[in-house]
């Protein structure tokens, strides 16, 4: 075993006694995404990259693909598109000049891609241009108050993509800048708002500890997790789940014949 693998088994034991109810973030996504995808006949992925779930629910990602009629990724980066493992249909383009007609898509989701948007109100935007009436744009994203965020924020990017391995294992290419512009909840509605969306629902949900690999320092991380359980701490939790809508559209009223009077 590995000494990472070792430390991980390490926090999970701990975790099971300090906050047995605490759940990966990934995995709260996942449900939201579940129930809105098996309601959809078009979806689109918005910054796809080269996974719609973690490494270990590719069982799952293709099984959930397979019950939507329409699915299609998009990213701007191409060597991450090439590597896409479940989803065929894929388009390299901008967020903010997506190559599909309007209402095309009845949802479009976006997972670990919001806190990267350089100009998110002219990207929710198109997001609404190309969604249904009534459609929705389901996205997972960090949440800015949280002490993660609030500790990245202190690392210069290099440094960023160097701990980003050591902590997930994830290559140095796979980690973008990331800006926080609709991090907060009101932030979201804020350009939501400006972008023509309803805010349908922000859920806040803690994750697993980020320095599981280092099981001292997780043990006070976990100490942390389990205060921010309580309702009045939730607005810290690590990461927000937003389901944002496009409004229905309003059928012209009915027009009721008049009797002319005799």
């Amino acid at each position: 075993m590995s000494l990472g693998s070792r430390g991980w088994s390490i926090t999970s034991a701990m975790q099971r006694r300090l906050v047995p109810d605490l759940r990966y973030s990934q995995t709260h996504f996942e449900e939201f995404l579940t129930g809105q995808a098996l309601r959809a006949s078009a979806w689109l992925d918005l910054g796809c990259g080269h996974q719609l779930l973690p490494e270990w629910r590719a069982e799952a990602e293709r099984m959930l693909l397979k019950r939507v009629p329409l699915v299609v990724g998009v990213d701007y980066d191409l060597e991450s598109l090439l590597k896409h493992r479940t989803i065929h249909e894929l388009a390299r383009a901008d967020a903010r000049q997506l190559p599909f007609a309007d209402d095309t898509f009845d949802l479009v989701t976006a997972n670990m891609v919001v806190e990267h948007l350089d100009d998110p109100a002219a990207q929710f935007a198109e997001v609404r241009r190309v969604l249904r009436p009534g459609g929705a744009f389901l996205f997972h994203t960090p949440n800015a108050r949280s002490y993660f965020v609030a500790t990245a924020r202190l690392l210069p990017d290099g440094l960023k993509r160097r701990v980003a391995k050591f902590l997930d294992g994830r290559d140095e290419s796979d980690v973008f800048p990331t800006l926080y512009r609709a991090n907060r909840p009101e932030d979201v509605a804020e350009v939501a708002a400006s972008a023509g969306l309803e805010v349908a629902d922000v859920t806040l949900v803690s994750s697993a500890p980020v320095l599981g690999a280092i099981p001292p320092v997780a043990a006070v991380e976990l100490v942390v997790l389990r205060a921010l359980q309580r309702p009045s701490l939730a607005r810290y939790r690590s990461n927000m789940i937003c389901t944002l809508r496009k409004p229905a559209a309003v059928s012209a009223p009915r027009r009721v014949p008049v009797a002319a009077a005799s």
